[in-house]
């Protein structure tokens, strides 16, 4: 799909209608063709598309008119977001605008009434880059105000250039290390995330209290997620966690960053579940929950697929398999006009691993959603994400006794993926494959005391405590008992 088509693909059918009429109000003359090509591009219709500018002369007048649509249609994008957007950041910004358009026209004291209005909402949300606009145009027009001192406004001014110079080196130094993670990720490269942070803290001149804000503990634990996922080991980011939990439990109560909070509370929630804190793991939830229904439900649908996802991990890794499994269908027998690739794909690979997990082979067919190559996966969710979804795939053709694809699986696997995980020295997951290679080749091995002490002591090995690692374990364990009974 080309990038008019996604952005069309957004519009439901109101905003269908109301974009035709703004394209309608913009013409100035009868026979532009915007309007028709925005029909013709919605339904698809490659011969009506073929009849509007048929003869190759007028490729560069079709081009053109693509390009004037793709223009139009991102302008009333923007003012429908700036139109529907109540949140308190869009809120300061629309004051400001405004109190802009006031002051020239010499409305001064509603005009600063506005402006005093933005620059609380930019300090509570602490919008930096927002709060020195609104600061610099009251100084510009101070003169016209008897009520500011113009002295207090410098020290503002000044105290805020701080805080945003900070802000700046911060986001800088977080580019850096989100960086070297894609290295990781495409590369090979192995990295030690406290000492990375530590080194790129002193280049940028950071100190730990430049951390303490929603926005930089949410970028923190955004990182130290993806680091633990790279090493499939939660435990190794349990002091940033441990520090979260305390700052948004003490020093930013009733603070308002709800979009930064209810991330905060989701990696909380997915690190206590990584690590068996099921319990845990389900109060973060609860409160994630409460917090997605603030604000009339501002992001309920930006995170309702992630909550729903982990929520029916707990469930299926506390007993509640059923329970896991209804949820997950249900979501996705009830998708929205709009949500996002990545969020319905685990929605697919949860569905048809809860399905294996119950001797189901509806699992298979489940699985077969999954259509894109492991390249198209790689690039939209991540290595680790299409290593996991292949071992699950193998294991269960193993599972339903499809061994020969499951060998040929296993194979395209190694050629793909072995050269990575020696480069991250993934030795656990490459011991694992070698494991399930002998069992493709000999079910039998699955009785000798031999193999399953190897995976006994795969399982009590602390760097495998992560409940995704101990879940493919466990296949074997879950194998051989019901071999024996």
């Amino acid at each position: 799909m080309d990038a008019l088509s996604e952005l069309i693909s957004l519009l439901n059918i109101n905003e269908i209608k109301e974009f035709k009429l703004f394209l309608k109000k913009k013409n100035k003359r009868n026979d532009v063709k915007n309007i028709e090509l925005f029909s013709i591009l919605k339904t698809d219709d490659l011969i009506k598309l073929e009849k509007l500018y048929g003869s190759d002369k007028n490729k560069d007048a079709y081009h053109s008119l693509r390009k004037r649509l793709y223009e139009s249609l991102i302008l009333f994008l923007s003012n429908k977001t700036f139109e529907k957007n109540h949140s308190q950041a869009h809120e300061a910004l629309r004051l400001l605008v405004v109190s802009k358009f006031l002051l020239e026209n010499s409305l001064h004291k509603p005009a600063f009434k506005c402006l005093q209005k933005a620059e609380k909402k930019a300090e509570e949300l602490e919008l930096y880059s927002l709060l020195h606009e609104i600061l610099q145009t009251k100084l510009q027009y101070i003169f016209f105000n008897e009520k500011e001192s113009l002295e207090v406004l410098i020290n503002k001014i000044l105290k805020n250039q701080e805080l945003l110079n900070k802000e700046t080196r911060f986001n800088m130094a977080y580019a850096v290390i989100r960086q070297a993670f894609k290295n990781t990720q495409t590369n090979g490269e192995i990295i030690n995330l406290t000492d990375l942070i530590t080194q790129i803290a002193k280049t940028y001149h950071l100190k730990p209290t430049d951390f303490f804000n929603y926005k930089s503990i949410y970028q923190i634990l955004h990182l130290a997620n993806e680091y633990a996922n790279i090493q499939q080991n939660f435990l190794l980011i349990e002091t940033y966690v441990n520090k979260a939990a305390t700052m948004i439990n003490q020093q930013f109560a009733g603070k308002n960053q709800l979009y930064y909070h209810i991330h905060i509370l989701y990696y909380l929630a997915n690190f206590c579940f990584r690590n068996k804190l099921f319990t845990d793991s389900e109060n973060y939830l609860n409160q994630m929950q409460t917090q997605m229904q603030q604000q009339s439900g501002l992001y309920y649908n930006l995170f309702k697929h992630r909550f729903v996802i982990l929520k029916s991990l707990n469930l299926h890794f506390t007993g509640n398999k059923q329970a896991a499994l209804h949820n997950v269908s249900n979501e996705l027998n009830n998708l929205p006009k709009k949500f996002s690739a990545e969020d319905v794909i685990d929605l697919q690979l949860c569905e048809a691993f809860y399905l294996a997990k119950q001797n189901d082979r509806q699992a298979l067919k489940s699985f077969a959603k999954l259509l894109h190559t492991d390249i198209w996966y790689e690039k939209k969710m991540g290595v680790v994400w299409t290593i996991r979804k292949n071992l699950i795939e193998i294991l269960m053709h193993a599972q339903f006794d499809n061994f020969d694809y499951a060998i040929s699986r296993l194979q395209s696997f190694k050629n793909r993926y072995k050269k990575y995980l020696t480069q991250v020295n993934e030795q656990r997951i490459i011991d694992f494959v070698k494991l399930i290679e002998k069992y493709l080749l000999n079910t039998d091995i699955i009785k000798n005391q031999s193999f399953k002490d190897k995976i006994t002591s795969m399982q009590h090995q602390k760097e495998n405590q992560d409940v995704f690692s101990l879940s493919f374990i466990n296949w074997f364990v879950d194998l051989w008992r019901s071999k024996e009974s």
